[in-house]
Parts: structure tokens; C-alpha cells; sequence
């Protein structure tokens, strides 16, 4: 596990510092040299080009940043990781949220580009309607950077995130391997959002040969409207009673609907009892793994998201050639992207990971836990 964590580790330096470096000498000098972004995980062999630009030579280049929520914990370091970046390579960004509000986004979007930003990247509430979003930048000549989360349907120009089917698979295969037989739950994200759908993906990748072998059976399994943790303690609520309580094993789709998971079982006396998996790596979290009520994490190091998406940004802002080795298809194109890999976190690593990357201090993990 270890060896493994250094490795992926090595991998984000590595590409953190090809885009410090080679952003340093092309932003001093405008060269038109290209970004070969081969040092990043999991891209595939198939390259695709993006060529942005509106920001004139010598201007400093503005990015309209319209997020989704700052309700999670989570997004609020995107955002404060995000702005750092952004402002260390010189340029600066304007941050919406609309609180996962899905018209007030598509309206923030729009005051975005009336106020003539550069580029626009976007975490999209619902990956379908965002493409209007899309449109309405691309009909006055913005280029619009899908950030973690894939616009569907719409003809993006650079899609940046981690690689979240994986993040499916690393929490089924802690999982399973602690319970190889059993009933499982499955509690999901929103249903609008495309990373909810990859995570999912991911977790049956490795459930359904258990599935078909009858090893397996999965009792319960939905949707949690719009993310909130209320809709996800509903959905544990329905799966217990449904069941008579007799549950083997929970995946849920984020740390804080495993939140909800592990409320809804230490009602029931079960907390501690039944495995419980999640994702995003927040404190409330990582918490519960040392305290002994979530069994997994999912740690995705977005500083190297946010520092990825703001040195791409810029340089298509600027009309440089990027290119990007993966594609991810949204339905309509095959779009440029950039996957990062994350990382599976347990009690016995979390040190070395989390706490070890200044993510969360040892301090505040380890907080609620008697010395």
C-alpha cells in the first residue's frame, strides 16, 4: 500500500512540475511550444488539441470560475486551491457559487461572460443543462474548461479531473475484501451529475462478477437527490427496514453521504459493525475511519487538480496549443482531457497520505479519539 501511495504520489509532483516549469518560460516569452501532459496518470495513447484565446499579448488573463456548491467542505478548498494557482501564474478569477442551484448557475455563468473573462471553467450541478452554458461561451469566442466534474452533451474544450471510475472500483475492492459474501447497499450521489454515475460504474466494476456468482446480492440501491446528506440518510433508513437490518456491507458515493450511512446505523446499534466506504477524503470523514465507524476513504489530491486546470486554463486563455493524451466521450465529442489518480485510504495508511500531504492536520483527524 505504501509503495503504491509513493508511486501515485511521485506521478502528481511530476506533473505538478512540468507545468510550473514549462508554464514559467512560456508565459514570459508567449512561445507557442506545447504541453505534453504525458506525465499524468491515466491518460491513454490518443492525443487531441485545444486552442484557445481571447486574452491579447501582454493582457492579464481573467478566468470566470462557476462552481457548482461551497455547501461541502470539499469545495471549498477547490476554490481556495484554485484562486492560489491562478494568482501564482499571474492571472486572476472571478469565483461564483450557486449552491447547487441548477438556474442561479446557468445565470452566474452568464454575468461570467457579460463581464468578458478569458476562459470559463465550470463544476457543473447538472451535467446535462450545463451544456447552455457551453453554447452561450462559445457564441462570443470563450472556451469553457469542465473542472472535475463532465459536461454532457456539449462540445467542451478541455475536461480536467481525476479518474472516477476508479474511485468506484478502489471502494468496492476495500470493501469486498473485508466482505466477500454478503447483502450489499449501494447509496448513491445525484443522479445529475456525471462523476455520480462514474463512481458507480466503477463500484459495479467489481461487484457484478461477485454479483453473477451469487456471493453478492445487492438489497438496496438509489439515487441521493442533489447530493444532500438528508436524501442519503432516507435511503439508509429505507435499506435497513427493508432488510430487517440485515445489512453486510454500505458503499456510499462521498464522505458525506457515508455521513449519513453510519447516523442511520448507529441508530439501529450498528455503527462500527458494518463496513462502510467513501469518498472526497473530508475531515467529518477521515474522522470516522480513526474513530472506527467508516471503514475507507477516497483521497483525490486536489491541489494537483486545481494547479492542473489553472496552468491549462491560462495557456488556452493566452491561444496556446495544449495538448491532452486521454479522451473522455460526454455524449456529443471526444473531449481532451487530463485524469488523475486517486488514492484508497484506510486507518492504516492515512498518515502517510492525507496527513503527510497537509490535506488534514493530525490534529484535527485525530481530534475526536482518546489518547
Amino acid at each position: 500500500m505504501k509503495r503504491g501511495f509513493m508511486q501515485a504520489r511521485f506521478k502528481v509532483c511530476v506533473w505538478g512540475l512540468i507545468c510550473l516549469i514549462v508554464l514559467s518560460g512560456c508565459l514570459g516569452n508567449e512561445a507557442q511550444s506545447d504541453i505534453q501532459a504525458s506525465a499524468t496518470p491515466s491518460m491513454s495513447d490518443a492525443a487531441a488539441e485545444s486552442v484557445g484565446g481571447l486574452a491579447s499579448p501582454g493582457d492579464k488573463v481573467k478566468i470566470g470560475f462557476s462552481m457548482d456548491t461551497f455547501q461541502e467542505e470539499r469545495w471549498l478548498k477547490d476554490r481556495d486551491l484554485f484562486k492560489e494557482a491562478v494568482e501564482a501564474l499571474g492571472a486572476e478569477v472571478e469565483i461564483m457559487a450557486a449552491n447547487g442551484d441548477e438556474a442561479k448557475q446557468n445565470s452566474q455563468a452568464e454575468t461570467l461572460i457579460g463581464q468578458g473573462v478569458d476562459i470559463l471553467v465550470v463544476v457543473p450541478h447538472n451535467a446535462e443543462s450545463t451544456a447552455a452554458i457551453v453554447k452561450k461561451a462559445h457564441s462570443v469566442g470563450i472556451k469553457v474548461l469542465a473542472y472535475d466534474r463532465l459536461i454532457k452533451n456539449a462540445e467542451i474544450d478541455m475536461y480536467v479531473s481525476f479518474d472516477n471510475e476508479k474511485v468506484g472500483e478502489l471502494q468496492a475492492q476495500a470493501i469486498t475484501k473485508l466482505v466477500p459474501k454478503g447483502k450489499y447497499v449501494y447509496i448513491g450521489g445525484a443522479d445529475t451529475d456525471n462523476n455520480a454515475h462514474l463512481f458507480k460504474k466503477g463500484v459495479f466494476n467489481v461487484l457484478q462478477p461477485l454479483i453473477d456468482s451469487g456471493d453478492i446480492t445487492v438489497v438496496y440501491d438509489q439515487w441521493s437527490k442533489d447530493w444532500k446528506p438528508a436524501n442519503a440518510l432516507v435511503n439508509m433508513e429505507a435499506a435497513l427496514k427493508a432488510n430487517d437490518n440485515r445489512i453486510d456491507a454500505v458503499i456510499a458515493a462521498n464522505d458525506a453521504t457515508a455521513g449519513s450511512v453510519i447516523q442511520a446505523l448507529a441508530a439501529q446499534g450498528l455503527a462500527g459493525k458494518i463496513p462502510v466506504a467513501g469518498q472526497d477524503a473530508e475531515l467529518a470523514g477521515v474522522q470516522r475511519i480513526v474513530e472506527g465507524t467508516q471503514t475507507m476513504t477516497v483521497y483525490k489530491p486536489i491541489r494537483a487538480l486545481a494547479e492542473t486546470a489553472a496552468a491549462l486554463a491560462i495557456r488556452m486563455a493566452k491561444g496556446e496549443k495544449v495538448i491532452a493524451e486521454s479522451k473522455v466521450n460526454n455524449g456529443k465529442i471526444e473531449v481532451p482531457s487530463v485524469l488523475l489518480s486517486p488514492i484508497a485510504v484506510d486507518k492504516l495508511n492515512i498518515d502517510e497520505t492525507i496527513i503527510a500531504d497537509g490535506f488534514h492536520t493530525r490534529e484535527d483527524v485525530y481530534r475526536n479519539v482518546k489518547k
